[in-house]
């Protein structure tokens, strides 16, 4: 299917908006608000990760579970009630247990075969579980940032306006994460710098969901957020809904209207 050349005009449009800081007042972005608008249709959107991504989806085209239980259904379900005339699409793929050597495997049918034009990742915790539990299947820091930028070059190779929405990876010492509590924390850390490297390189939103969790816990136990210390739990999920939205709404204009809304 030919990409929609309104899509390809807006985002290009919306990349160089998003190295204006976030701190420039809303009215900064009005003019281009106001001229972006029109193009702002038939975007399509695309979340990628492990099982916080997953969250349990169906795998056939039933379209009351293809978007699963967490935070891209949160996400898909606002956006498309708020703008059916906007003609957005939906996907999530993301796949309980994935590491970033996963991700790259299926990439192709998964990520590029879909085309997206707004590409959203959360990845990582497998591949620090890994480390801890199973070395042989662990990648080091090197590998999981080299496979990162390789799956980012693909997807920019494919849709060079393509945005990309990167979010960071997150552990809590809830359950049997209290073991080895100083590695998973350490190396969870490792990667979250990892993915803000990253994000700098190819002028990605970041989507900083552990300061977002950081402040939930400091009003109500880890447990009630981070049920085992890395699944989210409903309340979580929306959290992270409201954060993506939020950070989002920075480079795509039609978004403004939640930025205060959280």
């Amino acid at each position: 299917m030919p990409r929609n050349p309104s899509r390809r005009t807006f985002l290009k449009s919306s990349a160089l908006i998003g190295l204006v800081p976030h701190v420039v007042p809303d009215t900064a972005f009005s003019d281009a608000s106001s001229a972006g608008a029109v193009n702002e249709t038939g975007l399509v959107f695309l979340f990628q990760g492990d099982s916080i991504t997953d969250g349990n989806r169906g795998r056939n085209a039933d379209p009351n579970h293809i978007m699963g239980h967490g935070y891209a259904f949160s996400v898909a379900s606002r956006i498309g009630a708020d703008f059916p005339e906007r003609d957005f699409a939906f996907y999530n793929r993301g796949v309980s247990g994935n590491k970033i050597t996963d991700l790259q495997k299926r990439w192709q049918t998964d990520t590029l075969d879909l085309k997206p034009d707004v590409l959203s990742i959360l990845i990582g915790i497998n591949d620090t579980a890994a480390t801890i539990s199973k070395p042989a299947e662990a990648t080091t820091l090197e590998q999981f940032e080299t496979i990162y930028r390789s799956l980012l070059e693909e997807s920019r190779r494919s849709n060079p306006d393509v945005l990309f929405v990167l979010g960071i990876p997150f552990v809590y010492p809830v359950g049997k994460r209290t073991e080895n509590w100083e590695r998973w924390r350490d190396d969870t850390a490792n990667r979250q710098a990892v993915v803000r490297k990253l994000a700098a390189e190819y002028n990605a939103v970041v989507v900083d969901y552990p300061a977002v969790l950081d402040k939930a816990i400091a009003q109500k136990k880890a447990e009630y957020w981070v049920w085992d210390g890395i699944h989210p739990t409903v309340f979580a999920h929306e959290l992270m809904a409201r954060e993506w939205i939020k950070q989002v709404s920075f480079r795509l204009k039609f978004l403004k209207k939640y930025r205060h809304s959280f």
